[in-house]
């Protein structure tokens, strides 16, 4: 007759095999199958349950242990390396590895709790201290230096600085300053001038190949208009810039 369990709610079928194996004191590796399965039934037939998601659990766990049960009663298998195979084996390895973490999670449940009771005051070094540095004794330091040191270190720090690469402009092309003056630009328009009357600035620019020659190009048309030497009109925004020379060159 199996003994009468009225409990409180377990976590899980595993919760309550763990449960009644600890109460009845039986050896883990050595469960008494038909003692245990009468515990646990009596304790579901004792639940009083809505879930049935929950109660689900159970029955499957009951399913389990009357399998194992009427396994138990049967010749024992014998497995490929001749070994007689217990039934209770999968059993008892899901109630080891259940029994881990349930005592992981209580360790780090009192370890949560006892942070609660752990009290952390900020650093108050003073000031005179925290900025303290040790004074640096030359003689001590320098008391092993050689020349044939110094000059070691010395050529080391040569050598780091020819190899030395910077990792962004050392993928530059070798840049150089592209000299344009405005007097350049001057008699390049005026010899245009002398074989065009009316033109666009675009067409002025067709022979310039920089931006650089771009911008000056410019600068000097504005200072030919403020001189009056052209007219310069456009019809509207964004549109062609149309040239025109107001007189005669000198030499035309």
């Amino acid at each position: 007759m199996g003994i009468p369990v009225k409990l409180e709610v377990f976590e899980g079928p595993l919760d309550l095999l763990l449960h009644l194996i600890d109460k009845s004191k039986i050896d883990i590796y050595d469960i008494p199958i038909v003692e245990i399965t009468n515990q646990y039934m009596e304790y579901i037939r004792n639940m009083q349950r809505e879930d049935l998601n929950v109660m689900s659990e159970f029955l499957v766990m009951a399913a389990t242990l009357l399998d194992i049960k009427c396994r138990m009663l049967l010749p024992k298998e014998v497995n490929e390396e001749g070994e007689e195979e217990d039934p209770r084996r999968e059993l008892v390895e899901q109630l080891l590895q259940y029994k881990m973490y349930k005592y992981i999670a209580c360790e780090l449940k009192d370890r949560e709790n006892d942070s609660d009771r752990i009290m952390y005051k900020s650093p108050t070094i003073p000031e005179e201290v925290e900025e303290y540095v040790e004074p640096v004794n030359l003689d001590q330091l320098l008391s092993e230096l050689t020349l044939e040191k110094l000059n070691a270190v010395f050529q080391e720090v040569m050598k780091r600085q020819t190899e030395k690469i910077d990792p962004v402009r050392s993928k530059f092309g070798k840049i150089e300053k592209e000299e344009v003056s405005l007097s350049d630009k001057f008699i390049y328009i005026h010899t245009y001038l002398r074989d065009h009357r009316n033109f666009s600035f675009r067409q002025l620019l067709r022979k310039q190949h920089s931006r650089m020659h771009v911008v000056v190009t410019f600068l000097a048309i504005l200072e030919m208009m403020k001189l009056g030497e052209i007219h310069v009109k456009q019809d509207h925004t964004c549109g062609e810039i149309l040239i025109e020379r107001t007189g005669d060159l000198d030499g035309d």
